[in-house]
Protein backbone atom coordinates (compact mmCIF):
# COMPACT_ATOMS: atom_id res chain seq x y z
CA UNK A 1 0.00 0.00 0.00
CA UNK A 2 1.16 3.00 -0.87
CA UNK A 3 2.44 5.63 1.83
CA UNK A 4 -0.25 8.71 2.17
CA UNK A 5 0.78 12.18 0.24
CA UNK A 6 1.64 13.59 4.01
CA UNK A 7 4.51 10.81 5.17
CA UNK A 8 5.90 11.15 1.07
CA UNK A 9 6.09 15.30 2.23
CA UNK A 10 7.60 14.21 5.40
CA UNK A 11 10.69 12.52 3.98
CA UNK A 12 11.11 15.05 1.16
CA UNK A 13 11.51 17.76 4.38
CA UNK A 14 13.72 15.53 6.23
CA UNK A 15 16.03 14.91 3.19
CA UNK A 16 15.99 18.80 2.60
CA UNK A 17 17.69 19.24 6.44
CA UNK A 18 20.62 20.89 6.36
CA UNK A 19 20.43 21.41 2.85
CA UNK A 20 17.91 24.43 2.23
CA UNK A 21 20.40 26.54 1.37
CA UNK A 22 22.42 24.42 -1.54
CA UNK A 23 18.76 23.74 -2.73
CA UNK A 24 17.62 27.28 -2.76
CA UNK A 25 21.07 28.18 -4.68
CA UNK A 26 20.56 25.50 -6.96
CA UNK A 27 17.35 26.13 -7.92
CA UNK A 28 18.18 30.20 -8.08
CA UNK A 29 21.23 29.09 -11.28
CA UNK A 30 18.50 27.33 -12.94
CA UNK A 31 16.36 29.68 -13.27
CA UNK A 32 19.16 32.47 -13.91
CA UNK A 33 20.34 30.36 -16.89
CA UNK A 34 16.82 29.84 -18.18
CA UNK A 35 16.21 33.27 -17.84
CA UNK A 36 19.39 34.24 -19.76
CA UNK A 37 18.71 31.79 -22.68
CA UNK A 38 15.46 32.81 -22.70
CA UNK A 39 16.53 36.86 -23.55
CA UNK A 40 19.10 35.97 -25.82
CA UNK A 41 18.48 38.53 -28.90
CA UNK A 42 16.95 36.36 -32.13
CA UNK A 43 18.20 32.25 -31.00
CA UNK A 44 16.62 32.94 -27.39
CA UNK A 45 13.46 30.61 -28.14
CA UNK A 46 16.11 28.14 -29.71
CA UNK A 47 18.30 28.02 -26.80
CA UNK A 48 15.47 27.55 -24.19
CA UNK A 49 14.26 24.19 -26.58
CA UNK A 50 17.91 22.70 -26.64
CA UNK A 51 19.00 23.26 -23.29
CA UNK A 52 15.84 24.14 -21.33
CA UNK A 53 14.38 20.54 -21.01
CA UNK A 54 17.82 19.06 -19.94
CA UNK A 55 18.42 21.72 -17.30
CA UNK A 56 15.06 21.16 -15.94
CA UNK A 57 15.95 17.34 -16.00
CA UNK A 58 19.21 17.97 -13.94
CA UNK A 59 17.55 19.72 -11.38
CA UNK A 60 14.93 16.93 -10.48
CA UNK A 61 18.77 14.74 -10.21
CA UNK A 62 19.78 16.77 -7.92
CA UNK A 63 16.72 16.49 -5.52
CA UNK A 64 16.89 12.84 -6.47
CA UNK A 65 20.60 12.12 -5.21
CA UNK A 66 19.78 14.47 -2.54
CA UNK A 67 16.76 11.83 -1.63
CA UNK A 68 18.37 8.94 -2.37
CA UNK A 69 21.74 9.14 -1.36
CA UNK A 70 21.67 12.12 1.29
CA UNK A 71 23.71 14.98 -0.67
CA UNK A 72 23.18 17.73 -2.97
CA UNK A 73 26.13 18.27 -5.44
CA UNK A 74 25.29 21.37 -7.84
CA UNK A 75 26.84 20.30 -10.76
CA UNK A 76 24.41 17.44 -11.23
CA UNK A 77 22.41 20.16 -12.43
CA UNK A 78 24.05 19.68 -15.67
CA UNK A 79 24.58 16.06 -15.60
CA UNK A 80 22.01 16.26 -18.58
CA UNK A 81 24.67 17.17 -20.83
CA UNK A 82 26.35 13.74 -20.55
CA UNK A 83 23.82 11.71 -22.30
CA UNK A 84 22.32 15.00 -24.00
CA UNK A 85 20.55 13.36 -27.28
CA UNK A 86 18.69 10.59 -25.01
CA UNK A 87 17.81 13.35 -22.25
CA UNK A 88 16.63 16.01 -24.95
CA UNK A 89 14.60 13.78 -26.89
CA UNK A 90 12.81 12.45 -24.07
CA UNK A 91 12.11 15.38 -22.22
CA UNK A 92 11.22 17.28 -25.39
CA UNK A 93 8.79 14.27 -26.04
CA UNK A 94 6.80 14.44 -22.53
CA UNK A 95 6.46 18.46 -23.14
CA UNK A 96 4.77 17.77 -26.66
CA UNK A 97 2.57 15.23 -25.58
CA UNK A 98 1.19 17.04 -23.05
CA UNK A 99 1.09 20.20 -24.70
CA UNK A 100 -1.12 18.18 -27.52
CA UNK A 101 -2.81 16.82 -24.79
CA UNK A 102 -3.91 20.58 -22.89
CA UNK A 103 -5.20 21.58 -26.87
CA UNK A 104 -7.87 18.98 -26.21
CA UNK A 105 -8.93 19.79 -23.00
CA UNK A 106 -7.20 21.23 -19.83
CA UNK A 107 -8.18 17.75 -17.68
CA UNK A 108 -6.67 15.62 -20.48
CA UNK A 109 -3.54 17.56 -20.52
CA UNK A 110 -3.29 17.41 -16.35
CA UNK A 111 -3.93 13.34 -16.77
CA UNK A 112 -1.56 12.81 -19.22
CA UNK A 113 1.00 15.08 -17.09
CA UNK A 114 0.39 13.04 -14.29
CA UNK A 115 1.10 10.04 -16.29
CA UNK A 116 4.47 10.96 -17.91
CA UNK A 117 5.80 12.43 -14.30
CA UNK A 118 8.11 9.38 -13.52
CA UNK A 119 9.84 10.13 -17.22
CA UNK A 120 12.71 12.03 -15.43
CA UNK A 121 13.80 9.55 -12.90
CA UNK A 122 13.30 6.22 -15.33
CA UNK A 123 15.50 7.96 -17.46
CA UNK A 124 18.24 8.30 -14.66
CA UNK A 125 17.55 4.47 -13.87
CA UNK A 126 17.46 2.68 -16.96
CA UNK A 127 19.90 4.19 -19.49
CA UNK A 128 18.57 1.33 -22.11
CA UNK A 129 15.21 3.40 -21.71
CA UNK A 130 15.11 6.31 -23.85
CA UNK A 131 12.32 8.65 -26.36
CA UNK A 132 8.76 6.45 -26.11
CA UNK A 133 10.37 3.68 -24.22
CA UNK A 134 10.42 5.45 -20.78
CA UNK A 135 7.56 7.26 -21.24
CA UNK A 136 5.23 3.73 -21.56
CA UNK A 137 7.09 2.90 -18.70
CA UNK A 138 6.58 6.12 -16.65
CA UNK A 139 2.69 5.47 -17.94
CA UNK A 140 2.51 2.05 -16.95
CA UNK A 141 4.26 2.87 -13.44
CA UNK A 142 1.41 5.72 -12.84
CA UNK A 143 -1.45 3.31 -14.10
CA UNK A 144 -4.09 3.60 -10.90
CA UNK A 145 -1.98 6.33 -9.48
CA UNK A 146 -2.29 9.49 -11.46
CA UNK A 147 -5.21 10.90 -8.91
CA UNK A 148 -2.78 10.57 -5.33
CA UNK A 149 0.32 12.53 -7.38
CA UNK A 150 -2.24 15.13 -8.70
CA UNK A 151 -3.23 15.30 -5.07
CA UNK A 152 0.01 15.83 -3.92
CA UNK A 153 0.93 18.23 -6.79
CA UNK A 154 -2.77 20.08 -5.47
CA UNK A 155 -1.05 20.38 -1.73
CA UNK A 156 1.61 22.87 -2.63
CA UNK A 157 -0.95 24.98 -3.96
CA UNK A 158 -1.04 26.72 -0.26
CA UNK A 159 2.50 27.21 -0.15
CA UNK A 160 3.24 28.79 -3.84
CA UNK A 161 0.43 31.03 -2.61
CA UNK A 162 2.31 32.11 0.23
CA UNK A 163 5.84 32.54 -1.49
CA UNK A 164 3.77 35.72 -3.72
CA UNK A 165 4.12 37.73 -0.48
CA UNK A 166 7.67 36.60 -0.58
CA UNK A 167 8.12 38.72 -4.40
CA UNK A 168 9.05 35.40 -5.64
CA UNK A 169 12.55 34.57 -3.35
CA UNK A 170 10.07 31.59 -1.52
CA UNK A 171 9.73 29.60 -4.71
CA UNK A 172 13.56 29.18 -4.49
CA UNK A 173 12.69 26.86 -1.37
CA UNK A 174 8.93 26.05 -2.49
CA UNK A 175 10.59 23.90 -5.56
CA UNK A 176 13.13 21.75 -3.95
CA UNK A 177 10.43 20.92 -1.47
CA UNK A 178 7.93 20.13 -4.15
CA UNK A 179 10.95 17.88 -6.03
CA UNK A 180 12.28 15.61 -3.37
CA UNK A 181 8.17 15.05 -2.50
CA UNK A 182 8.15 13.99 -6.45
CA UNK A 183 11.56 11.73 -5.72
CA UNK A 184 9.59 10.25 -2.42
CA UNK A 185 6.69 9.80 -4.41
CA UNK A 186 8.85 7.61 -7.44
CA UNK A 187 10.52 5.82 -4.80
CA UNK A 188 7.55 4.61 -2.96
CA UNK A 189 6.23 3.92 -6.09
CA UNK A 190 8.73 1.95 -7.10
CA UNK A 191 8.95 -0.16 -4.12
CA UNK A 192 5.11 -1.09 -4.15
CA UNK A 193 5.67 -2.03 -8.04
CA UNK A 194 9.10 -3.65 -7.78
CA UNK A 195 11.28 -3.66 -11.10
CA UNK A 196 9.13 -5.55 -13.07
CA UNK A 197 6.77 -3.11 -14.34
CA UNK A 198 6.32 -4.06 -18.02
CA UNK A 199 7.44 -1.42 -20.88
CA UNK A 200 5.26 -2.71 -23.26
CA UNK A 201 2.41 -1.13 -22.73
CA UNK A 202 -0.04 1.67 -24.89
CA UNK A 203 1.49 4.18 -26.82
CA UNK A 204 2.25 7.86 -25.44
CA UNK A 205 0.20 10.09 -27.62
Amino acid sequence: MLKPNSALRTEAYAALQGNWLMAAVTTLINMAVAAILGNIPWIGWIAVILIGPVLGWGLYMVFYDLFREHKLVINTLFGGFNDYKRVLGTMLLVQVYTFLWTLLLIVPGIIKGCSYAMTPFILREHPELSYNAAIEKSMAMMEGNKMKFFLLCLSFIGWAILCLLTLGIGYLFLYPYIYTSFVAFYEDLKAQQGEAVIVDTPQAE
